[in-house]
């Protein structure tokens, strides 16, 4: 169901409704097409955002689409969690429930009925942009900015055949072991850390997980989730350690916003440019 259509740089910028199966609800997505996709398919990249965020947050913010249309790419935002689901509890704080679906599995109930981001993200999605829109299935790349910049990673590294290109902005790099990450997953994937480690990067590393390209992150020196929540210092060791090719920049003076990933964004579209070309 189309919700929106607006002419934007020569392509269109829109809002889109359906019935996911995965997630036992209607979810809302964005879909940018570049002018040149009217001749043919063109890469697409996917973006997952942060806590509390919707579809919208990206579209009207990150100021993503005028390069996008030079560089001919197709980029889609999805909402972050299900919605509507009258679960107890969903709606209680910012960081638990609804606009916090943290690209997992939940395995616990309630939250088995509904909270299946994951599967949702790297299989029912692309399957639908696939049909309804000009992308191409074999230039795919993924990033994302928090709880989406977690999300980005763990499944490029568990999709590394899928996925071209990756990159984030203030990514939480080690859920694990920060207080979002463990309300999150005690609460989607029970008390067994065991079950954790699929959905965390620094520990896919450990494991032995890869990406074939270079995985680019951008951080702000003035985040002020920076100490507590994200610990890039630990995903860059795990890295360094593994061999796994990775950019790290820290931006001095930026912050958790959007003004900073707006600031960054034409780097990381060129990255993922530059890596989906034929």
């Amino acid at each position: 169901e189309t919700i929106s259509e607006n002419r934007c740089f020569g392509g269109v910028q829109g809002v889109y409704r359906h019935y996911s199966e995965e997630l036992n609800c209607a979810m809302r997505f964005a879909v940018f097409v570049p002018p040149d996709a009217e001749h043919a398919p063109r890469p697409v990249l996917f973006w997952l955002s942060g806590l509390t965020c919707t579809e919208e947050n990206f579209t009207a913010k990150a100021g993503a689409q005028r390069l996008a249309a030079e560089l001919g790419l197709v980029i889609v935002a999805p909402d972050t969690s299900p919605r509507g689901g009258n679960l107890p509890g969903e709606d209680d704080s910012y960081d638990f429930g609804s606009g916090a679906g943290f690209y997992v599995d939940a395995t616990e109930p309630p939250w088995s009925r509904h909270y299946r981001m994951y599967s949702y993200v790297s299989g029912e999605l692309p399957a639908l942009i696939f049909k309804h829109f000009p992308a191409r299935a074999d230039r795919q790349g993924i990033f994302g900015h928090s709880m989406g910049g977690h999300g980005a990673l763990t499944i490029a590294l568990r999709h590394p055949k899928t996925f071209a290109s990756v990159s984030a902005f203030a990514p939480i790099t080690t859920p694990s072991q920060v207080p979002w990450g463990e309300k999150a997953f005690a609460g989607y994937l029970g008390s067994d850390r065991k079950a954790w480690a699929a959905h965390d990067a620094t520990a896919l590393i450990e494991a032995g997980r890869r990406f074939s390209g270079e995985i680019l992150i951008d951080q702000g020196t003035e985040d002020q989730f920076l100490e507590r929540e994200l610990k890039p210092e630990i995903f860059e060791a795990a890295c360094r350690r593994a061999g796994q090719p990775l950019k790290l920049r820290m931006q001095q003076g930026y912050d958790h916003s959007y003004y900073f990933i707006a600031s960054f964004m034409d780097d990381h579209l060129r990255h993922h440019a530059e890596a989906l070309a034929d």
